[in-house]
């Protein structure tokens, strides 16, 4: 089984910058998503950076993939990267996780 990791985007940036670049920001978490290894993402409230939660081999995998995101590349924003194990979650969730 994978393992589950929260990755909380934290701005670095003026929200300006953010929106100018937001579009590649979100084409690069949908490649994710049609990758299959992502479950959810967005706006963390208040709007200080974001949430994205997904599926990743190990913790080199998710820094790799945070490394590679439009904002860290444009030093937008910065991760920090929680890993944990879905010990109990719902049924929804079972066939996303065992892929």
């Amino acid at each position: 089984m994978s393992h589950l990791f929260v990755l909380l985007v934290q701005y670095t940036a003026p929200l300006e910058d953010i929106e100018a670049n937001l579009a590649a920001h979100r084409s690069y978490l949908q490649a994710g998503y049609d990758k299959g290894f992502l479950l959810a993402s967005g706006p963390r409230t208040p709007r200080e950076g974001g949430v994205i939660i997904g599926k990743f081999a190990n913790r080199a995998a998710a820094e790799s993939f945070s490394k590679q995101d439009p904002f860290v590349q444009q030093n937008l924003a910065r991760y920090e990267i929680l890993e944990f194990t879905p010990v109990l979650h719902s049924t929804l969730l079972k066939s996303f996780l065992q892929s």
